[in-house]
């Protein structure tokens, strides 16, 4: 067996590991290694982008999604969730406001809710972009058909959200309803990649009936994908779902997968997601000491914010409120790095 540190400068030299070597990895370590990684990450991460912390502002457009997936507080089946959608005149506003506090990417996010037809959504990309030329714009609206995403690149969106979830077959079907497929899943993935869009994939960690061999697949799968963007976060259960007995991921996991794409893959942009920052006061922080690079506090209607529950005690306050930027800046500069307006761009190699 393989000694860790070798295997972690193994990664960093050369980006990939063996499947065995993963399971390895994530099985055996221990806080020493933890900190070399974490080390060897943010090392990485300043080549690319040095200090930089990007920002977006997260708008979350409906919490109505005709899906059922297991884990997911605003499923279909969940009669106790609160819906809401947001008209385009609430989604120009909430744009509007981000840009003067600083913002220069939207990010626009929601259940899979019928209302947001093309039409609809090519005609808030035309307005978004109109007024407001210099920012990109990167949805986050599920599984849609090729012509669908061809259609929404065409008006103007930049980049495009669809977590993978997991890249273990039979571990997709457990979490999502028959409904759903993971054959589907990575010909949207494909799709995106295909026309152009920035791209995004990601999974949770610790999720139910997660194995070890699971994470190690994610691994490989983000090493042969090579996104442009990359969201893990700790599981956090949701009491009104099947899995609400289930125990949530953990920071300590997280983090250290965050390290582990960081040297997968220097320039993937990687959020210090909410889910770090709902299960720990400085998960944010965690995060971007590991080598994750972005932020995306809430610019959604204050009214709404409590509504959009993927999971228990989601947070939606406080530094993660596009309105307390200067909470959140106060809270990155204490540790080191830089917020910046800017696009925030994935710096590719090619």
């Amino acid at each position: 067996m393989a000694d860790l540190f070798t295997l972690a400068d193994k990664l960093a030299d050369t980006g990939s590991l063996t499947h065995d070597e993963y399971v390895n990895l994530i099985e055996a370590r221990n806080p020493s290694i933890t900190a070399y990684l974490a080390a060897r990450a943010v090392e990485r991460r300043k080549t690319v982008y040095g200090n930089t912390v990007y920002i977006r502002g997260l708008i979350e457009v409906s919490n109505i999604c005709k899906n059922d997936c297991l884990y997911c507080g605003i499923r279909a089946g969940n009669p106790n969730c609160d819906r809401y959608r947001l008209t385009e005149e609430d989604i120009l506003a909430a744009c509007a406001e981000g840009y003067e506090l600083g913002f220069r990417t939207f990010v626009l996010q929601g259940g899979e809710d019928g209302h947001f037809t093309d039409e609809r959504l090519t005609s808030l990309l035309s307005a978004i972009k109109a007024n407001h030329p210099d920012c990109a714009v990167t949805l986050s609206l599920g599984e849609r058909s090729r012509e669908s995403y061809e259609r929404l690149f065409a008006a103007g969106a930049d980049r495009y959200l669809l977590r993978h979830e997991t890249a273990t077959k039979s571990h997709y079907e457990k979490l999502h309803p028959t409904a759903l497929s993971f054959d589907n899943r990575m010909r949207c993935l494909r799709d995106l990649r295909e026309i152009g869009y920035q791209v995004g994939c990601g999974f949770m960690v610790g999720s139910p009936y997660q194995t070890v061999d699971d994470l190690a697949r994610d691994l490989e799968f983000i090493s042969d994908f090579k996104p442009d963007m990359c969201g893990i976060g700790p599981f956090i259960p949701h009491k009104d779902t099947p899995f609400a007995g289930f125990s949530a991921g953990t920071v300590e996991l997280t983090c250290y997968l965050l390290s582990i794409i960081r040297l997968i893959h220097p320039p993937v942009l990687l959020p210090a997601t909410t889910a770090l920052g709902t299960i720990h006061p400085e998960g944010r922080e965690l995060g971007i000491r590991s080598g994750a690079n972005v932020v995306m506090p809430n610019l959604s209607p204050a009214s709404v914010r409590k509504k959009y529950m993927l999971y228990n005690d989601k947070v939606s306050d406080g530094a993660e409120s596009a309105q307390s930027k200067n909470e959140l800046v106060r809270r990155m500069n204490a540790i080191g790095y830089e917020v910046v307006t800017a696009r925030g761009d994935v710096k590719r190699a090619d």
